[in-house]
């Protein structure tokens, strides 16, 4: 790096390592049980496939490499690190792709073999593919493995006859396993003698990360003309919130206890990262609308049950809108809808007394919200996501507007659900989500549908014509 490119301030002392001193750290840290709390995307993972490659390659060389990474894509991502590093140390590699490791249980990894005769082996989440393999393990983004605590369980024997286990990730709510672990070290005493690191985005910033990442990008890069601190401002104005925020980019895990809904049940209810979750199939539609104007947003929440299981097919958010403007999003999704659920508080009166004159008060229901309703229809969320019977969109704005609800108890034992109100709404995506959930329940009243005439009088002035 002899020209020196962007405005960042803090130079690294050796400006053309390769490594930042925190990732020589983890790198020369010899320890057999290594854990790394980290902010998102300062090149942890990257500087991880380096020493793998080293330990591999080295002559002697006594133990393979089994990587856990949180899905395919970022197993072969790292496979592909491996032989980047390779290619640069000159070291000989075979690239041997995808390995069945267990045909019965459709278990694979992504290899490369040195002349060391020792391999790296890239694999997704499963912890079944640890069971039975000797060698050193890397558990990547642990925290968002589905079973954290499981995949601990079954790939720590495999150090027994020799190796490091190395575990790296961000935080995903208090109560998983890995804050548990984080948690042991400091405060428990730290009985499985684990060497335990953190990097914040702080922290990296501080070593050089940002001068490293302005050499990276293109000159009309925006970040190009930004130092530390402009640059923390911009991570920390794009997340979905302050707890987002905190735990993605500062190692502050989020408080489960104080969210309705702990991180690791909402992910757990999300469709995996490339999904076409919005692809229908042959089940009936149950709606629900959540109604904001000025400060909240108007939220559509779609549903498709097939058999016991509910699949998101559509979810939109509007904020701003004229009521005219935004019923000619909803109102489509309305009449192809089994039923519909519609927050009728408030402003929200108007609108459902629109829609069920349009549609009739058997398809349309109008939810007044009150202590006792948002209790009701609370609980189902939840407990579908417990017994999986709910799938979800990973988005992080969503998740951050789902766990932004909290359920609070006064001293006379009334249960009350509240949300600080931010700028990606109210928990406008939660309520619509429970209205969705809500319109399979079983309605009372008798089944009335408009006249075709009134339909269509009130469809053609939703059309202007």
């Amino acid at each position: 790096m002899s020209q020196r490119k962007g405005k960042a301030r803090a130079i690294p002392a050796d400006a053309g390592a390769i490594f930042l001193p925190y990732q020589s750290r983890w790198i020369q840290d010899e320890a057999r049980l290594k854990l790394m709390e980290k902010a998102r995307q300062i090149g942890l993972s990257w500087s991880s496939a380096y020493a793998c490659v080293e330990r591999s390659a080295a002559q002697g060389a006594r133990y393979d490499q089994w990587v856990s990474s949180r899905d395919d894509l970022q197993a072969r991502l790292f496979i592909e690190d491996c032989k980047t590093f390779a290619g640069i140390l000159n070291i000989a590699a075979q690239d041997l792709g995808e390995v069945v490791l267990d045909p019965k249980g459709r278990i694979s990894a992504y290899v490369i073999e040195f002349s060391s005769g020792k391999r790296i082996h890239s694999m997704s989440s499963n912890p079944d593919a640890q069971a039975g393999k000797r060698g050193a393990r890397l558990l990547d983004e642990f925290a968002l493995h589905p079973d954290p605590r499981k995949l601990w369980s079954v790939a720590y024997p495999g150090i027994t006859w020799g190796g490091q286990m190395e575990v790296i990730s961000t935080h995903r709510g208090s109560h998983n396993f890995f804050n548990q672990l984080v948690r042991e070290v400091r405060e428990g005493g730290n009985p499985k003698q684990i060497s335990l690191h953190r990097v914040t985005l702080q922290d990296a910033l501080e070593q050089g990360f940002l001068y490293k990442l302005q050499h990276m990008l293109a000159a009309d890069d925006e970040r190009m003309g930004m130092d530390e601190a402009a640059y923390f401002d911009f991570i920390r104005s794009g997340c979905a919130d302050e707890e987002s925020f905190q735990q993605e980019y500062m190692c502050a895990a989020a408080d489960d206890d104080a969210a309705f809904l702990e991180y690791d049940l909402i992910a757990s209810a999300e469709y995996p990262r490339g999904h076409d979750w919005a692809q229908r199939e042959s089940g009936p539609l149950f709606v629900g609308i959540d109604i904001g104007r000025k400060q909240d947003l108007t939220v559509l929440w779609v549903l498709e049950k097939l058999g016991d299981t509910y699949y998101t097919r559509h979810v939109q958010a509007l904020r701003g809108m004229r009521k005219s403007d935004q019923e000619k999003h909803l109102w489509p999704w309305i009449e192809r809808s089994h039923r519909t659920c519609i927050d009728a508080t408030g402003l929200g009166i108007g609108w459902s007394d629109d829609a069920q004159d349009a549609y009739g008060k058997f398809k349309v229901e109008a939810v007044t919200f009150t202590s006792a309703s948002k209790e009701a229809m609370a609980y189902p969320v939840r407990a579908h996501m417990e017994d999986s019977k709910l799938r979800i969109p990973f988005d992080q704005h969503i998740r951050a507007d789902l766990r932004s609800l909290s359920k609070q108890t006064s001293s006379a034992g009334n249960i009350r659900f509240t949300a600080e109100r931010g700028p990606g709404g109210h928990a406008d995506h939660f309520w619509a989500l429970a209205l969705a959930l809500h319109a399979d329940s079983h309605p009372s009243g008798v089944p009335h549908v408009a006249s075709r005439a009134r339909r269509s009088e009130l469809l053609g002035q939703l059309h202007g014509y």
